[in-house]
């Protein structure tokens, strides 16, 4: 895969093609240098996954702040309100 190729792929696309590489490695069926190169592959595919979570969080932040609502981080605690 490009990185023509990897502009133009889904997250979905990414992620699918990402869990054959991880399948058929971890099968232990793929000689090494093979193995090597799908995981350089697969290593790429993560990369562009991130990317399009990234932006897709961007783009949601976005809205969000346009609807005027806060947007909460994960794991981040909401204060209370007082009695």
């Amino acid at each position: 895969m490009t990185n023509t190729d990897e502009k133009k792929v889904s997250f979905e696309q990414a992620l699918e093609r990402l869990e054959q590489i991880v399948s058929q490695i971890e099968s232990g069926k793929v000689p090494l240098e093979e193995s090597i190169e799908k995981y350089a592959e697969g290593m790429a595919l993560l990369k562009t996954c991130r990317t399009i979570l990234e932006s897709a969080e961007k783009k949601i932040q976005v809205l969000a702040k346009g609807e005027g609502q806060a947007l909460a981080v994960a794991g981040e605690i909401e204060p209370l309100e007082e009695a």
